[in-house]
Formats: C-alpha cells, structure tokens, sequence
C-alpha cells in the first residue's frame, strides 16, 4: 500500500511539474525587465535599460549610417522625398528607430488617446499629449462634464497608417501620421439620452497626429503635438 502510495504521489508530481511549465512557455513570466506600458512607440526606458545591466547613460553616436539603398524606406516613403530625408536623419542620431515599429505604436497611441478622451481619464492623456494640446482636450472634457454628458467609444478596426510628413529641426522630430479606423461613438445625456452619435453606427474615421519627441533624450515618449480631421 505504501509503495502504492509513493508511486502515486510521484505521478501527481511529475504531471504537476509539466503543467507549471507549460503554462510558463506559453504565458511568459515577470523577469523585472518588461518595457513600461507607456511606450507604446517600441523604444527602451533609461529605467528599463539600466534594470538591464545597460549603462546608463543614453548614447548619441553621430556616425552611423542610415540604411542604404534606393528602397531603404520602402512602404514607408518614397525615395527622396522628405519623409525619406528626415528618417534618414533619425536614425543618424538613433540608429535603432524602426518607422513600422513607430507606425504600429502610432496606432496603438492613438486608440489609447481616443479611449482616454471619452472616458475622461486625464492621467493616460497628460502622459502622452504635449502640454497645449492636453489642455484643449481637458477643456473639452471639463465642458462635457459640466453638461453632464458621457462619451462612450469602442473601436471596431484600426485599417491602416501611413507616415504623411517628418521633419527634423534642431534635433526634435515631428512624424505625422494619417489613420484610419472604424469606429462607434456616442454621448448621452445625464438622463441617457443619446445626444450625439450612435451606440448602433460604425463611423469611418480619417486623422492625420502629429507626434514629436527630442531626438537622443532620456524620455522615450512620443507626445503627440497635433490633430487634423478628414485628411
């Protein structure tokens, strides 16, 4: 009976053991060096990097080249142009700034900033918004809350983005990015009328964000620094 016993224990052991690593190689786990939530463009914290055994100390190299070659952008910008001629400058001074990467986090900022806008949440939009454009967007959540009205968004599809301008000038880049996404949209009525949009109605929308960010800085951030409807 006690071998029994014993050999039964080690089974439920052995299965235990196999199901914990399982999980681990599926789900990942927490090694104290996952990228904050508020970099959304892809780029290392000087936190991050020094958690990492990195130094601490952001380095600038000036003589790197840009990739080469008439197709060095090639479904981003056209060869040439001035979109071209400012990645070109980018990535002399940052050598490992990705434009897919940036578009992908460009998308995610802007569902991000989107969301925060209608639900109100000051903090998320502070974070990520340059200082004049934080206030026209707190100034228009103040006036819808002082109507009592709430905004509700929900994001049906984020379709494409495509890098529309850049410019590089006394090392801060500005990138603009065209976006277009699906979306459902509505405010109510302290009494929950619907007063604007539809909770039924998927809406085609067209903006073209501009994002900016001081080339070789500590902060990783790209704040976005405008906002143009309907390109």
């Amino acid at each position: 009976m006690q071998e029994s016993l014993d050999l039964t224990t080690l089974i439920f052991l052995a299965l235990a053991a196999f199901v914990i690593w399982r999980l681990r190689s599926v789900l990942g786990q927490k090694t104290g060096h996952e990228q904050p939530p508020q970099d959304v463009f892809g780029r290392q914290s000087p936190q991050s990097a020094r958690d990492a055994g990195e130094d601490n100390v952001v380095r600038l190299p000036t003589s790197a080249e840009p990739p080469t070659g008439p197709d060095r952008w090639k479904g981003v910008a056209e060869p040439d142009s001035p979109v071209a001629k400012a990645l070109d400058e980018i990535v002399r001074v940052e050598p490992d700034f990705d434009p897919h990467v940036f578009l992908e986090g460009s998308k995610v900022a802007y569902e991000m900033i989107v969301t925060a806008f209608a639900a109100g949440d000051r903090k998320t939009l502070k974070d990520l918004l340059a200082k004049d454009v934080y206030e026209g967007f707190e100034q228009a959540i103040a006036d819808r809350e002082s109507r009592g009205e709430t905004a509700e968004t929900t994001f049906v599809a984020i379709g494409k983005a495509d890098i529309i301008a850049a410019d590089v000038r006394n090392r801060v880049a500005q990138i603009t990015v065209k976006i277009v996404s699906e979306l459902i949209t509505v405010t109510r009525d302290g009494a929950g009328t619907v007063v604007d949009g539809s909770p039924d109605t998927v809406v085609d929308v067209t903006d073209a964000w501009t994002f900016a960010r001081t080339l070789g800085s500590r902060d990783p951030t790209w704040h976005l620094v405008a906002t143009d409807a309907g390109q």
